[in-house]
């Protein structure tokens, strides 16, 4: 079993969430609600996975969690 950080990023208009996978790049769903951005959140990391593995490519591991601060300029 893997663990993975994810950011959910809510639409500017109230109509769900973009969800961002940062350990695995380019790994982008989106749900209209937090329920189910999480459950395609985890559909996109299996099927992410399963395609590197089938290429024979390193599955990465997520070493450190994120850390998500706010910038005053």
């Amino acid at each position: 079993m893997r663990e993975y950080t994810v950011i959910l990023e809510p639409d500017d208009e109230g109509r769900g969430y973009t969800v961002l996978v940062p350990a695995l790049p380019g790994c982008i769903t989106q749900g209209r609600n937090q329920e189910e951005a999480l459950l395609r959140a985890r559909e996109a990391i299996a099927a992410y996975i399963e395609s590197l593995t089938a290429d024979g490519e390193p599955v990465p591991e997520e070493r450190k969690p994120i850390q998500v601060l706010k910038v005053a300029v």
